[in-house]
């Protein structure tokens, strides 16, 4: 049995990212990432947008707001020493009619406030920018928000990580522990410091610790149709303006790092949290404890939850779901989309208490174990930032 310094649970975006940061503080500490899949970046981090946020939706005092637009230089500069692949296509937020322009006015003062790169631009300017583009008077343009691929930056991470001495352990599924003796399927390893970023499964391994016990996870589907006819129709993200008192920005046109178009993406309730298509990752009792939670979310109708769940499900009939997207752009063959995305799970925390869905990141932690419990979007943008907060924060003190 190894005696490691710290060992990581989750080789996803915000794992890789935290031994990263360890590593740049501490050379010589010894590491450990287990994860119980075969490879890094199985699940969210693998399966979403590759958007890079620029910084604009998060109220001031959120560690969202906190993060992102140093986020966003951070991994922009880790891409570009790799020479990994970047879309620097810029955003545009639209306005469908004149209540949505206040909205269009806070999220300026947003950015403003957490020093993005954001200016409102007329119908025309936005046109200039987009020739495509549809919009109520005005939109924000956003000039940084940019595209990567998700997977290529999480296997360059790995390497750079395994040439810096760090072991990975995959197929090794975490059991439990006891103090500072982890047990997995594959054996036991004593760490100094236990770090958990187990994404989905974040909020069970925090309480086998003692924290989190007034979460869980609730999972949402998360799917992309793809614009097959061409790359040229739109030639830069185009999202509405959001629904600000929930975490998901609607359905939106993003461009792929390699320059296509996808619309989405979906925030379809799942029923247990890899439910990712017909029975994958089945678990009764995750089914009965998911379904118990939905069913009180729905009943209550907490966060609008009743209307979000009905206007998620329409979203699997096609023609809704592209007309949702037409309505941002002049022009769009609904026949050009044939192609779904492979799914992912956002792994949403859930206030058990409150029966709110919690916004910004969680960590919970003490001398001998640190747990990351709500690293949703846009965890991806923040991770380099995120994970060397934590680290100073949390590990070397």
């Amino acid at each position: 049995m190894k005696r490691y310094d710290f060992l990581i649970i989750g080789s996803g975006i915000i794992g890789l990212t935290m031994a990263h940061a360890i590593k740049s503080r501490q050379l010589s500490a010894t590491i450990l990432i287990i994860d119980k899949e075969p490879q890094e970046a199985r699940h969210a981090s693998g399966r979403n947008s590759g958007v890079l946020h620029a910084g604009f939706y998060y109220t001031a005092d959120s560690l969202k707001a906190k993060f992102t637009v140093d986020g966003n230089r951070a991994m922009k500069a880790y891409v570009r020493a790799r020479g990994l692949k970047i879309n620097e296509c810029g955003k545009l937020v639209v306005a469908g009619n004149e209540g949505e322009l206040g909205q269009l006015d806070e999220l300026l003062r947003r950015g403003q406030r957490n020093g993005a790169n954001v200016r409102l631009v007329s119908q025309a300017e936005a046109r200039a920018l987009e020739p495509n583009v549809k919009t109520y008077k005005r939109a924000l343009y956003s000039p940084d928000t940019a595209s990567i691929d998700p997977q290529e930056v999480c296997h360059a991470l790995k390497e750079d990580l395994t040439e810096q001495g760090v072991d990975f352990a995959y197929n090794t599924k975490y059991l439990g522990h006891v103090s500072s003796l982890v047990q997995t399927s594959a054996g036991e390893w004593e760490a100094g410091k236990i770090i958990n970023c187990a994404g989905l499964y974040a909020d069970k391994i925090a309480q086998d610790f003692g924290f989190g016990r007034k979460y869980t996870m609730i999972p949402f589907k998360g799917l992309y149709l793809k614009y097959t006819k061409n790359k040229t129709d739109v030639r830069m993200h185009i999202y509405p303006v959001p629904h600000l008192k929930n975490p998901f920005l609607g359905v939106h046109y993003t461009k792929t790092v390699e320059g296509g178009i996808k619309i989405g993406p979906t925030a379809i309730p799942a029923f247990w949290r890899e439910n990712y298509d017909s029975l994958s990752g089945f678990s009764f009792s995750e089914l009965r404890e998911v379904l118990w939670f939905e069913s009180r979310l729905f009943f209550k109708n907490a966060f609008g939850f009743r209307q979000l769940a009905f206007e998620e499900m329409r979203k699997y009939n096609k023609d809704h779901f592209v007309s949702l997207a037409a309505a941002m752009v002049e022009t769009i063959d609904p026949q050009g989309f044939s192609e779904w995305t492979e799914p992912g799970i956002r792994a949403q925390l859930l206030d058990k208490e409150t029966l709110s869905l919690i916004q910004d990141f969680v960590i919970e932690g003490d001398a001998k174990s640190i747990h990351v419990l709500n690293a949703v979007s846009p965890a991806l943008t923040c991770a380099f930032v995120f994970s060397q907060y934590v680290i100073d924060r949390y590990v070397f003190i």
